[in-house]
């Protein structure tokens, strides 16, 4: 539905959004795997369509689905997915790829007796064989171990600082927000934040500060009345507030002016996850 965005050449770009929002539909678009109805898309300043042959040749897709031939080994399908591309022999990086992703044990291993974790693995493998300029990730480490995330992660980073474009989908909005310098959410086909990761988590103005006394308190003191604030037990007050509006400075002399004494304190920012509640309608799970 009018989705319109740029993605920079060497970003490393977050497309968010809900099951069913669009993205793996327009994913599918830039890789040719789905027809669009109208508009333009461009790969690295390729049209998809009139451009074909090059913006196929720029973009490497891990797609959600395990799609992978059972009777070939790794290293098979790396050699044919190169050689699929026009890689010649003396440049393909068979080996180089498969230790990335943590098969190099498994290299000649059929597929059909690999786990699904190594399955997930040889899809992003694949999609790195041929070398191109965007490398676009859905889902990547759904189902994968922690190990391999970590080190499928640190691998995508290096690709990323040698100037190969990111898009990534994730349902681990974490992820997103630490490896993604900038992030899109789209909702029902619909575009509805597209930004720098740091101002995007600004648009929520809160912010949560837990402070653990030394002394037990039953009630309030007056001089708090002024702040959102939750007497959690006899010792813990939880503050909520706008970070914009209200400094973490001003709670502390308030409870220094109530004679309270702070043992401990730990404040929480606005999450991704928060925002992307918020943006998608979904407030009363934000508040949970």
């Amino acid at each position: 539905k009018n989705v319109s965005l740029a993605i920079p050449r060497g970003a490393f770009f977050g497309l968010l959004g809900p099951n069913g929002a669009g993205k793996s539909t327009l994913i599918n678009i830039l890789a040719g795997l789905v027809i669009k109805t109208s508009g333009e898309a461009r790969v690295w300043g390729y049209d998809i369509e009139r451009d074909m042959r090059q913006a196929r040749r720029a973009i490497g897709v891990v797609p959600q689905e395990l799609n992978i031939d059972p009777f070939f080994s790794p290293r098979e399908a790396l050699d044919l997915q190169a050689g699929l591309y026009g890689v010649p022999r003396r440049d393909r990086r068979t080996d180089e790829v498969l230790a990335a992703v943590g098969l190099t044990e498994q290299a000649d291993v059929y597929a059909r007796r690999m786990s699904g974790g190594m399955r997930r693995r040889l899809l992003v493998a694949k999609a790195m064989a041929h070398s191109p300029q965007v490398l676009v990730l859905d889902e990547p480490t759904a189902g994968v171990d922690v190990e391999l995330r970590k080190q499928l992660w640190e691998h995508v980073c290096e690709m990323n600082a040698k100037g190969v474009t990111i898009l990534l989908t994730t349902h681990y909005l974490q992820e997103a927000e630490e490896l993604c310098d900038r992030i899109a959410i789209i909702n029902h086909g619909q575009l509805i934040a597209c930004e720098p990761t740091v101002s995007l988590l600004k648009r929520l103005d809160a912010k949560q500060m837990t402070v653990t006394l030394g002394e037990d308190i039953y009630a309030l003191p007056g001089v708090l009345n002024k702040f959102n604030v939750e007497l959690r037990d006899e010792r813990r007050l939880v503050f909520r507030y706008p970070p914009s509006k209200t400094h973490s400075g001003e709670i502390l002399s308030a409870l220094q002016d109530a004679g309270l004494t702070v043992v401990d304190l730990v404040t929480k920012e606005a999450e991704l996850e928060d925002i992307f509640l918020r943006l998608t309608g979904n407030e009363e799970e934000t508040e949970q």
